[in-house]
């Protein structure tokens, strides 16, 4: 049966989350972002091994000891400028670990919220699938798209529109394949879309936020106090 590996790019600096590092090293109730991030694929049964991708130049995962990965982990620095740079060459660095047809969970190192549960429903409904596919939310609120001057152009009807997040789970080498023909997408359905294949939208869970600003941190540290 084919295996399940998570693939956690974590290169990126988070330029909008007005603190003075990596907000990935940032800290949460204690913990750096990405240990939770990590603390989550290790807890989870159905994950084999957990393969982060910082940059050659990153001055800031060993202080956090690396012990949340526990034994499944495996660190890559082969991080590139892009998150989708940074997943292509993570996955590279992967040949030989894994096998054409197992299953790649990529998820933002910050979603730390994840919990083994998200991660558990995600791979049973996705291991038998065609193609794979990736948690997402329905649109719940009206949407209006702005014109230049931030003034109302027009609103889009909701029905059909999801919100995507990760994990995004497909096999590795059908991702190594998109990727290198579509290597501009901004997330790995984009590369697996424009292939010719359809993903499966799996409904996600609303504290699977991604913390981009810095009011994100107070919600994450809420979410993360009341998780099981």
């Amino acid at each position: 049966m084919p295996l399940c590996h998570a693939l956690i790019p974590a290169a990126g600096v988070g330029a909008r989350a007005g603190v003075a590092l990596p907000k990935q090293y940032a800290p949460i109730n204690g913990l750096p972002m990405l240990a939770h991030t990590l603390l989550a694929f290790a807890a989870s049964p159905s994950i084999a091994s957990v393969h982060l991708v910082v940059s050659a130049t990153d001055e800031w995962f060993e202080n956090i000891g690396g012990e949340e990965g526990g034994n499944k982990a495996h660190v890559h620095r082969v991080g590139g400028a892009t998150r989708a740079a940074s997943v292509s060459s993570g996955l590279a660095a992967m040949a030989g670990m894994v096998a054409p047809d197992d299953w790649i969970l990529v998820h933002d190192a910050a979603r730390p919220c994840i919990i083994p549960d998200m991660i558990e429903a995600m791979i049973k409904e996705l291991r038998d699938d065609d193609v794979g596919g990736l948690l997402a939310l329905p649109v719940a609120d009206t949407v209006k798209r702005g014109d230049s001057h931030h003034r109302v152009a027009e609103t889009i009807a909701r029905d059909g529109l999801w919100l995507a997040q990760t994990p995004q789970m497909f096999r590795y080498a059908q991702l190594v394949d998109a990727y290198a023909r579509f290597p501009d997408v901004t997330d790995e359905a984009g590369a697996i879309e424009h292939a010719g294949a359809v993903p499966k939208l799996v409904r996600g869970d609303a504290r699977n936020i991604k913390v981009t600003y810095p009011a994100d941190f107070k919600l994450a540290a809420l979410y993360l106090r009341d998780s099981p």
